[in-house]
């Protein structure tokens, strides 16, 4: 019987730079090794490490253009996220719902295919879009607004990193928010210009581009 609370960890690695595929296997790789949360580990830390180190050194090497090298790296980057995947699964059955015990995994929580975090006065719906790193929003009209503004950036970033603002002149059309970085949570706000002045920005949502 399935768990319905079961948290799915982002093992997506298919449209991820070769370097942020290294980055986040050795964040995973640091944060499993000694968990006492996961005892039972189907990957060997050390051989995961070892792997990383491989891929790692194959990224520099196949700079030079070299095909043979090409291949080796990729054909090592597949081992390196077939491990990842398999330990992605572990954790989330190991976790059983617990996302306190889950976090200590080092990997990321994937978000629902919709948000499931309650949206704003502004903010009707969001959606992961067709591709990677797109995020599809539509907004609530607002009485009077003759446009809108939606703004975001990545939740990590904190409160001093400069937001993206993107316009749109209706609430009919879906927003689509592109070039985002996959596996990142992103806060996204929204506002109306009502005569000659905005509105307050609506309250962030975040939710995780893919």
């Amino acid at each position: 019987m399935s768990n319905p609370k079961e948290i799915k960890a982002i093992d997506g690695f298919s449209r991820v730079a070769d370097g942020d595929v290294v980055s986040r296997a050795t964040n995973i790789q640091v944060a499993m090794t000694g968990n006492g949360n996961f005892p039972n580990s189907p990957v060997d830390m050390a051989a995961l490490k070892t792997a990383i180190e491989t891929f790692s050194a194959l990224i520099a090497e196949a700079l030079d253009g070299s095909k043979k090298v090409i291949a080796q790296k990729n054909k090592q980057r597949a081992a390196v996220i077939k491990m990842l995947k398999l330990l992605g699964r572990y954790v989330q059955v190991t976790s059983d719902g617990d996302m306190a015990i889950f976090q200590t995994s080092g990997f990321e929580a994937a978000a629902p295919k919709t948000a499931t975090t309650p949206l704003t006065e502004k903010i009707r719906k969001i959606v992961h879009g067709s591709n990677s790193g797109e995020i599809d929003l539509w907004l609530k009209a607002v009485a009077g607004a003759s446009m809108y503004e939606v703004r975001y950036t990545p939740a990590s970033a904190g409160a001093a990193t400069a937001w993206t603002t993107v316009p749109l002149s209706n609430v009919k059309s879906v927003l689509a928010l592109k070039g985002l970085t996959p596996a990142t949570p992103y806060l996204i706000q929204a506002r109306a210009l009502v005569g000659s002045s905005f509105t307050d920005w609506s309250d962030p949502i975040s939710f995780i581009c893919t």
